[in-house]
């Protein structure tokens, strides 16, 4: 697989002639390239390095052992940097100006959705059609097939698919974040007074996706109460639209989802809102941006282009003032779908929770573009605990691999914004702290997992 191939094959392809990008005759040629194209490739490389090895003494000692060409041969195969230095370079046109971008309605998809109605496309000079979406497995498949130039994702899906979970294994990026926060665990009305989950034995829950934020944080939370998710409940994978009506006509108990789902079912009177998802873990990742390893060979420039857009409609889309405009935006029948008050109550925090409180928390759902590394090796715990990934995995090389933080930071700098120094962070579930660094520790703390 892509994502494992030893980095030091790429050695043999200079002893075979040809330089490290790949796209000179020989490695005289590639250093003797235009100074433009040398500069960034050679910035994108340095970086790439000091991402590989963070530490100096790591990094000099590195390169003594095996010189310097095998390093950049190595770094190559870690990460495409001559397509990434294309990608940068502003000047570039896009290859490919007409684009389907697939998404889900809901409210996680708010940037890829706004940046069609609200011009953040065209001033990148694309024409994006923004292609309304019945599920997660739709959504991957015409992605897969290429129906779709890039799609909107659960945060967990391009890790699966690079790693042949659910699907055919294809190399898979995440460039950037779509939403924080953002979701919620909705209970039927008649569930009001049996509000501690450890009352929940017997349960029908549903959640979006197997491959989805909602289904760890789902799991987490009934395992901390004392509840197997596995035996002590029924988790099943509903789509978004699908879900209050299921919750109507009794089919299920509640459900953990994104917005504007729980708010539509309070709104329709049939559900009740037990807790936010921030409530859980604090500016947690649920949905993304992505696109296929190919798309990004294949069209670097349109890939800039796309991904530019995306992080400027995401800061747009965090700034609070901006919430009603955006709500405006996407709630009629070609986006949510949703009625206006709906889609406010979500964006701007202030909303009724079905027990007769009105609520206010800004932040309920917020947008923050950066694909920190350290969400991607978490979701691996869980995807490990919950028996999803049988035996051994680098948690780190496949964080860098698709979890792309070196291109979000390179085009947030390139549009006067300031991305975070680091692409890993720890921070808290429940109370309990993640330290990326000691992916096992965190896994073998759990009492209830299924860990293979």
């Amino acid at each position: 697989m892509a994502l494992f191939d030893n980095p030091f094959d790429a050695k043999r392809r200079l002893a075979r002639g040809g330089c490290t990008c790949g796209a000179h005759a020989s490695q005289a040629e590639h250093d003797a390239a235009p100074t433009g194209e040398n500069a960034l490739e050679r910035t994108v490389e340095g970086a790439v390095m000091r991402a590989l090895f963070p530490h100096d003494a790591e990094r000099r000692a590195f390169l003594r052992s095996v010189g310097a060409a095998t390093a950049l041969a190595a770094v190559s195969q870690f990460f495409p940097t001559k397509f990434a230095a294309e990608a940068f370079a502003q000047a570039g046109k896009p290859e490919k100006t007409d684009l389907k971008v697939g998404f889900i309605p809901i409210t996680c998809a708010t940037p890829i959705i706004m940046a069609k109605p609200m011009g953040f496309y065209e001033k990148q000079g694309l024409n994006v059609e923004v292609v309304k979406t019945a599920g997660w497995a739709v959504i991957r498949d015409k992605t897969l097939n290429k129906e779709y130039d890039a799609a909107h994702m659960l945060a967990p899906m391009p890790i699966a698919i690079s790693l042949g979970l659910g699907s055919n294994p294809q190399p898979y990026t995440m460039p950037a974040v779509e939403n924080v926060n953002g979701q919620a665990i909705t209970l039927a009305m008649k569930h009001k007074d049996r509000r501690d989950p450890k009352d929940w034995k017997g349960f029908k829950l549903a959640v979006p996706f197997d491959y989805s934020m909602h289904n760890y944080l789902l799991r987490y939370y009934l395992a901390e109460a004392g509840i197997d998710p596995d035996t002590d409940v029924q988790i099943r994978a509903v789509p978004p639209p699908e879900m209050v009506a299921n919750l109507r006509a009794d089919n299920i108990d509640g459900f953990l989802a994104p917005d504007p789902v729980n708010q539509r079912a309070v709104y329709d009177g049939v559900g009740f809102i037990h807790i936010l998802s921030k409530e859980i873990w604090d500016r947690h990742p649920c949905c993304a941006f992505a696109a296929s390893e190919t798309f990004i060979k294949e069209t670097p420039n349109t890939y800039a282009a796309l991904l530019r857009s995306i992080i400027q409609a995401t800061a747009y889309a965090s700034k609070a003032e901006n919430r009603k405009e955006i709500a405006a935006a996407i709630a009629p029948a070609n986006y949510l779908n949703q009625p206006l008050t709906v889609v406010e109550q979500v964006l701007t925090g202030t909303f009724a929770d079905g027990l007769g409180q009105v609520r206010k928390v800004p932040d309920r759902v917020d947008f923050d573009a950066f694909p920190w590394q350290s969400f991607a090796v978490w979701i691996l715990t869980q995807m490990k605990r919950w028996g999803q990934l049988k035996g051994e995995v680098d948690y780190a090389a496949v964080a860098r691999q698709v979890y792309l933080a070196t291109d979000a930071a390179k085009l947030m700098k390139q549009d006067g914004f300031t991305p975070p120094e680091a692409t890993t962070k720890s921070f808290s579930v429940m109370g309990k702290t993640f330290d990326p660094e000691k992916p096992k520790e965190y896994l073998e703390s759990f009492k209830i997992k299924r860990a293979g």
